[in-house]
């Protein structure tokens, strides 16, 4: 397993990191049900497969299946202190909606992931209006209650998830109030990194020595699905070049996968040793010979 520093954070996390949606979110991308019992049996044996592949990054929220996710997190990972002989690093979410109760939705993110502490704990959002970061970032906004369970110690380090490349996301970066970001980054959604100007949010980001963890690794299909489009003979299967294009990027920490079976666990932990697969992506964006 490749590893890395999580920004100023200084934790020492994997370079792919588990993918806690694809557990709690019934029929997500495939067909699944987290209260099936087959189902459920998978996930648990994806997560030990990672267990032992040395990967310690979890990521979770309470939104993935209304607590399913945190809930199996948290069973199949009661009593881990350890992956690869580092820390267990569980990450989980707030809902920006339901910022007036952030202490109870910790406590009860706590309860289900069958934990004292959370390492990470992110506002958990798809793309913010001004207003709202307005909102977040005001004296005794969201950011600043977060910050007082940090000082507490339910939580080790802050940060704030994003489906967007907007300026909210960069006035995050900008507070100095976070620890970490989380962003859409992969083939298709290239708009938090674009190398010949050089311009978005990981450099900003990287700049402010904040952890960088990325989401939708492989596209979430959207790439899959426009081959089958334009090409519906295609047999080539292309994820492991989409997975090895995000780990080539050198300011992405971690890459999240969603990985319910134990099979795709162990494909994705061979990709991550084959450090021979990655490219030089600013040889990929030159335009001239």
């Amino acid at each position: 397993m490749e590893y890395t520093t999580l920004g100023k954070t200084g934790a020492i996390v994997s370079r792919i990191g588990y993918g806690g949606a694809a557990a709690g979110l019934k029929n997500y991308l495939h067909a699944y049900d987290p209260t099936d019992s087959d189902d459920r049996k998978h996930i648990f044996e994806s997560i030990e497969a990672a267990l032992q592949g040395g990967i310690n990054y979890y990521d979770t929220a309470p939104g993935y299946g209304n607590g399913e996710s945190e809930q199996i997190l948290g069973a199949a990972l009661e009593g881990v202190v350890e992956s690869g002989s580092y820390p267990l690093f569980i990450a989980t979410k707030v809902n920006y909606k339901n910022r007036g109760e952030l202490r109870k939705q910790v406590e009860l993110s706590l309860k289900r992931l069958r934990r004292e502490q959370i390492q990470l704990l992110q506002i958990h959002g798809d793309s913010y209006t001004s207003e709202q970061a307005d909102d977040i970032l005001q004296a005794g906004g969201m950011a600043e209650e977060m910050a007082r369970l940090k000082e507490e110690g339910l939580v080790q380090y802050i940060g704030f998830s994003s489906e967007d490349n907007n300026d909210s996301v960069f006035r995050f970066i900008r507070s100095g109030m976070f620890d970490m970001m989380q962003i859409c980054y992969n083939f298709i959604f290239q708009h938090p990194y674009e190398p010949s100007r050089p311009f978005g949010s990981l450099l900003e980001a990287e700049k402010a020595g904040m952890g960088i963890v990325t989401m939708r690794t492989p596209t979430s299909g959207t790439f899959q699905r426009w081959i089958q489009m334009v090409n519906p003979a295609n047999t080539f299967d292309y994820t492991p070049a989409l997975i090895q294009f995000v780990l080539s990027n050198p300011y992405v920490d971690v890459a999240l996968m969603g990985m319910r079976d134990k099979d795709i666990v162990s494909k994705n932990l061979a990709l991550c040793s084959d450090q021979a697969g990655r490219i030089r992506l600013d040889d990929l964006h030159e335009r001239y010979v």
